[in-house]
């Protein structure tokens, strides 16, 4: 196989969500492990609807995950080479003007589907004779362009799917210039395709009887059509769609969250594939066990807790130089390394670490029983001596065992809930000194 060129094309319309993600995800590992290229389109033909606001975004959401791109170049630019395209289809007879309004045409499908008929656009249009046309033109009614399919069958080898096959003459032709003049997704996208020679094209599997239509598209602008690779749908830990929920799945949401960009590429790289979802520490390890052949036909089952459980594991294992800006940011308390080293353990997400800077640093309410305040009084009264080191916890609770006779959960859970206001938490060997003597004391006196 030679170098791979691929391309992913979001519309700056709304925030890159979990499925947009996952697309640029595969395009991204599949070029990179095969020394290709990765090209972002901005699919902004659009213009009413798409933002530079937007388009900002899904740059910064791109880059914070570590998707860069080869090169980028915006739709919007490139109208003069969709009006040439199109001249030419129009030239060939392969893209005809039609007049039917939109109530038209639902009436015509309503017909065809009562009639036990395939809701397929009968082609009136071709039908019209020229003058009846500038009738309709001269009455103020703007047609909309449809491309005509060949009605042949088209077949290729898909790269997740294996082989496909679309029966053209199933298909309505699709229409590729709205009557605004605008275009719709279709031909520009091959245009495009054609001309930053793309070799594949990696989308989800929505796009398959599009993906039919489109290979003629390339056929009659004479290039020639990329290798095809349609992936199956995301759908939620409950086994539903996502499409109700993509507003908090956006990366802008996870990221304010606190959520790794490792963790969300290392879900998204692995569900709906045959190898274990594992937390991955970099995109290269990604790349390395990349393979079309380990994605499977089922849809992919995005499970939040399961992303969460992925983001401790990275988060646990990341020194405090990763994280010091970042720790620095929630609490100037918590940019230190012994607080990280110690609390780490004990979160998820990094925004975790303000619960523990107030139970270390800040004014808690300890948790007494009535029948332990003797205990805790005289446990702070044979508090060693001197500074709190790491060994102070170790040598004080044996020194409290032997002079109570107290143990197990009596002993280390009454001292952790004087100490933290919380029956659980970090090692108390490891936080004892950082919060230091004074508030230990009044921790225990309280």
């Amino acid at each position: 196989m030679t170098s791979p060129i691929v391309r992913f094309a979001p519309s700056p319309t709304g925030r890159l969500h979990v499925g947009n993600v996952r697309t640029a995800l595969i395009n991204w590992l599949f070029a990179h492990s095969r020394g290709g290229k990765f090209i972002l389109r901005i699919d902004d033909t659009d213009l009413e609807r798409s933002t530079k606001e937007y388009e900002d975004a899904l740059r910064t959401d791109l880059t914070w995950l570590g998707l860069t791109w080869d090169s980028t170049f915006s739709q919007s630019h490139r109208f003069k080479d969709y009006d040439a395209a199109a001249a030419r289809l129009k030239d060939m007879g392969l893209l005809y003007p039609c007049y039917e309004s939109a109530d038209e045409l639902e009436r015509k499908r309503k017909i065809a589907l009562s009639r036990g008929r395939p809701p397929v656009y009968d082609r009136a249009a071709l039908k019209l004779m020229d003058e009846e046309k500038a009738k309709l033109e001269a009455d103020g009614v703007k047609p909309h362009w449809r491309f005509k399919l060949s009605g042949e069958r088209v077949e290729w080898n898909d790269l997740v799917r294996g082989p496909q096959s679309i029966d053209t003459s199933s298909l309505s032709d699709p229409i590729l210039i709205r009557e605004d003049g605008s275009y719709l997704y279709t031909m520009p996208s091959v245009v495009d395709d054609i001309d930053a020679g793309i070799t594949h094209v990696v989308r989800g599997e929505d796009h398959v009887t599009n993906s039919g239509a489109q290979i003629e598209i390339f056929m009659a602008l004479g290039g020639k059509a990329p290798e095809m690779a349609h992936t199956p749908l995301l759908i939620g830990a409950d086994g539903q769609g996502l499409s109700k929920r993509l507003g908090s799945l956006s990366m802008t949401e996870l990221r304010q969250q606190g959520y790794e960009p490792m963790s969300i590429c290392s879900l998204l790289a692995k569900i709906g594939t045959s190898d274990n979802v594992e937390a991955r520490s970099t995109l290269a390890e990604l790349c390395a066990e990349f393979d079309f052949a380990k994605i499977g036909r089922a849809p992919a089952r995005f499970d939040e807790q399961e992303l969460k459980n992925l983001n401790a594991a990275i988060l646990h294992a990341l020194p405090f130089e990763a994280v010091k800006d970042r720790l620095a940011a929630v609490d100037a308390r918590a940019a230190d390394e012994a607080f990280w080293n110690a609390v780490r353990a004990n979160c998820s997400l990094l925004p975790d670490v303000a619960e523990w800077v107030e139970t270390v640093f800040g004014d808690i309410a300890p948790i007494v029983a009535g029948e332990d305040k003797d205990f805790v009084a005289e446990a702070a009264a044979l508090l060693p001596d001197g500074a709190i080191t790491g060994e102070t916890w170790s040598a004080w609770t044996n020194a409290v065992k032997d002079k109570t006779g107290r143990k197990g959960r009596g002993l280390f859970m009454t001292l952790r809930k004087a100490l933290t206001g919380q029956e659980h938490g970090p090692d108390m060997g490891a936080i004892l000194p950082l919060i230091g003597r004074d508030r230990v004391l009044k921790r225990l006196g309280a």
